[in-house]
This record gives C-alpha cells, sequence and structure tokens, in this order.
C-alpha cells in the first residue's frame, strides 16, 4: 500500500512512519508549512521540518514538504480570530485537524495516487465491515481523540493511526529501537501560531493586530455590582480566574462573557456549576443517538469525562460540573468510541 505520512517532527509521526516501513509499505513523509509568522511555534517550527527530514532520511524513505499556509490561514487563524471577537474560545488545534490534515492533506494525497494517510496521534480508527469507528488512543493519558472528534467517516476511511494502540513510553521506546533522533524529543504544547514566550508575540498581541481590543468592566453575577475594569474584553474566556482585577477575598472566576455590553460577569467556583451544555452546532458521527441516550463527554483535550446524556440542544451532565465556554468543542463518546461532538453555544 502506498502510504502518505503526516511527519511533524515529533516522535509520535517518526514512529508511525517507521512502524509502516517495517510492514513493508511503500512510504513517503510529508511535513505541512502551515504559519510562518512571528509565533512560528510549536509543530510547525522549522526546526520541527528539519527534524522531519532528517528521520525520513534515516527511514531511507521521500520527504516532501506542502505548503498550506494560505489554507490554514483562511480555515484556521481567521476563525480564530473572529471567535474571539464575538466572546468565544476557539480550538485552534481541531479546526487544524479538521480542516488541513484531513482535509486539504487528504485531497492532496489522493491526487497524487496515495492509498492511505498516516498520522502519529494517539487514536484509533477501527474498521467493522461497512462502519468506521474512532476510539481512544490506549493510552488514556495521551488520548487525542478529543482534537479529532469533529471528524467523521468519510474523514477516516483512508486514514491510519499506527501508534494508537501504543503507550507513550513503548513509542519512545520504539524511537529508540529504529535509532530515530526524536526519541527524545519533548512534545509540543503551544498553538503553532501563537508563542508562549515573553519576548515573541503572544496572543493579546496577535489578536491586536488583527481586531479592535475593546475596554471592558466586570461586575458580580450576583449583585452587579463593578468590580474592575479590564483592557480588553475579547481576552477573557469562561472560567479564567486570572486577570480579572476582581480581587475582594475570594477567588472570582468569569461565569458571563457579554461582548455586545463589554461586560464580564463574575462569581464564585459555585456560580461556575451548571447542569449542561447547549450546542450551537453538533454533528453525529453515525447515527444520531435519541435524546436521554447515556454518554461521556470530554470539554477539553486533556479533560476528564463527564458522564451525561443527550438532551435535544445539548448534553446535560449526570451532576453539575463546571461551566463550558462558548466556542469550546464537546466531544461525545459510548465508551472509548467517539459518537459525536458539538459547539457549546
Amino acid at each position: 500500500m502506498r502510504v502518505l505520512v503526516a511527519m511533524s517532527g515529533g516522535v509520535d509521526s517518526s514512529v508511525a512512519a517507521a512502524l509502516l516501513v517495517r510492514a513493508g509499505h511503500e512510504v513517503v513523509g510529508a511535513t505541512l508549512k502551515l504559519w510562518g509568522g512571528s509565533g512560528d511555534s510549536g509543530c510547525c517550527s522549522v526546526a520541527d521540518v528539519d527534524d522531519a527530514r532528517r528521520v525520513a532520511d534515516e527511514l531511507g524513505i521521500e520527504h516532501r514538504v506542502f505548503n498550506f499556509s494560505e489554507e490554514f490561514s483562511r480555515d484556521v487563524v481567521e476563525p480564530y480570530v473572529a471567535d474571539h471577537a464575538g466572546g468565544r474560545t476557539p480550538n485552534p488545534c481541531v479546526e487544524c485537524n479538521r480542516a488541513v490534515k484531513f482535509g486539504h492533506l487528504a485531497v492532496r494525497a489522493r491526487r497524487l495516487g496515495f492509498d492511505a494517510v498516516a498520522t502519529g496521534h494517539h487514536a484509533r480508527v477501527q474498521v467493522a465491515g461497512p462502519r468506521v469507528m474512532l476510539r481512544r488512543g490506549a493510552d488514556r493519558q495521551k488520548d487525542q481523540s478529543y482534537v479529532l472528534s469533529t471528524l467523521r467517516t468519510p474523514d477516516l476511511e483512508h486514514v491510519l493511526m499506527p501508534v494508537g494502540d501504543l503507550t507513550k513510553t513503548a513509542v519512545r521506546e520504539l524511537a529508540r529501537q529504529f535509532g530515530l533522533r526524536t526519541a527524545a524529543k519533548p512534545d509540543s504544547q503551544d498553538v503553532c501560531f501563537i508563542s508562549s514566550k515573553p519576548s515573541e508575540m503572544g496572543r493579546s498581541a496577535f489578536l491586536a493586530e488583527r481586531i479592535p481590543l475593546h475596554a471592558g468592566r466586570v461586575v458580580d453575577v450576583t449583585t452587579g455590582a463593578e468590580l474592575a475594569t479590564l483592557d480588553a474584553i475579547e481576552l477573557v474566556t469562561v472560567g479564567q480566574r486570572r486577570g480579572l482585577g476582581a480581587a475582594s477575598g475570594e477567588r472570582r472566576y468569569a461565569v458571563r462573557v457579554d461582548i455586545a455590553s463589554a461586560t464580564v460577569f463574575a462569581g464564585s467556583q459555585a456560580d461556575l456549576l451548571t447542569n449542561g451544555v447547549a450546542f450551537g452546532a453538533r454533528s453525529w458521527f453515525d447515527e444520531p443517538l435519541d435524546a436521554g441516550t447515556a454518554i461521556e463527554v470530554q470539554v477539553s483535550a486533556h479533560g476528564e469525562p463527564r458522564p451525561a446524556v443527550v438532551t435535544a440542544g445539548g448534553v446535560e451532565f449526570a451532576r453539575p460540573a463546571r461551566r463550558v465556554a462558548p466556542g469550546q468543542v464537546v466531544a461525545c463518546y459510548v465508551g472509548d468510541v467517539v459518537v459525536g461532538s458539538g459547539i457549546a453555544a
């Protein structure tokens, strides 16, 4: 089988490529050029491209670089900026996977005559007859099914995830056995177009170059009393505690953000609790689930699953839990199988 492996320069995709070579497939590595701005970090840096190329050399396979910077800017960065302008909290890594890696890259692979695309994600694609399922990775601490939860059957019909059945420890051991330069390389944590380094452009500066940032006020969610003022309400997310300037003896959290009135409503940790989340948009992986169906939901990449039931407009938690920021992806599971996802309203 002719397989195009998305090689990010990390250990997981390096081992994915090595396993496919060992299995006898015709393998070509591809690294994506997505962003070249001052926040060129995370999984898109120049150093990562170099690491991917060198690993490909070590494996004796061809390596290509595909420039998807225009598509990335249009489909990931622009929606990210628009979400902040609207008071939502975006998931750029989820969108990058959906639109670019399992979208534009898959189309390119088909045009070039590849039979499948492979990635280093810690998740599992299971084919059962005509049905394709997305399952959690074997290593629950490294499971990445959340960031893939907006994908659907057509996106995964020709996808391989060779490390999904492995623990991270096993992946690194295999990298050492294969003699790969990425064996001890740390995992990437940053959003690739925004740097966490103080000397480089952070989120506030990045957004300030693209949208107006407006001053706002912080008020008590119960009494309406003004507690503080803010330089940029677009930078506040539900659940945030630091940076609100609302120190008054007890910890206060952003409970709701109202862009129209430039107001953040702050309250106690108890005020953050809610019985469920409404979806602004929802899609099912396969067949829609009936209201009342028991599921688990995950509301962040490494969050703990929450028991819930399906409702007509979203999900209801089995017990009160922290609010989900508008714009965030809510991944829905039955067991370890992704059954759908929604965007918090």
